[in-house]
């Protein structure tokens, strides 16, 4: 006789936040705006760098809690985007997300430093642990979290990587 298990994961929303979520593929896009509207948070999701500053423009009396933003996209890129953003803002927390670990190294940590760098492709619960170390600003070892320096190159299971201090 055999006895399965099933496992059922309560998530409990804290605080429903509100987040932009900036990413040039439709799917990428819809897929973490759906995933994230589920955790009960208000999802503004745009194509582009420029599309998210008209956001910012446009909310300037209602500021975001957080913005996700994508690395390389067409236009302006995220670390052109991250630059702009902390030009108006420069307290507004900040997640990018990239496949393009070198390039960002290169070119994303000279124009604007990010609160958190999330290594594509991620899980989603990967994702919700770099937003609930962001904005804790927790001790990112409370859950066993490697923190390196962006000049590491990470260890393959290693999806996101907290900026060290300069």
């Amino acid at each position: 006789m055999r006895i399965g298990l099933k496992c059922f994961v309560l998530i409990i929303v804290k605080q429903a936040l509100r987040i932009l979520l900036v990413d040039d593929e439709a799917i990428v896009r819809r897929s973490m705006k759906m995933l994230l509207e589920h955790d009960g948070h208000d999802i503004s999701a745009v194509e582009s760098g420029e599309a998210a500053l008209e956001q910012i423009a446009q909310l300037s009396h209602c500021k975001f809690d957080l913005v996700i933003t994508d690395f390389s996209m067409p236009g302006m890129h995220g670390d052109e985007l991250v630059t702009r953003i902390r030009e108006i803002n420069p307290g507004q927390p900040i997640i990018m997300c990239t496949a393009f670990v070198e390039e960002y190294k290169v070119f994303g940590q000279a124009s604007g430093r990010v609160d958190a760098l999330l290594l594509k492709p991620f899980s989603f619960n990967e994702l919700r642990e770099a937003i609930e170390l962001v904005l804790n600003d927790r001790d990112p070892y409370d859950k066993g979290v490697i923190v390196m320096p962006l000049e590491i190159n990470p260890p393959p299971a290693q999806n996101f990587i907290l900026p060290s201090e300069p």
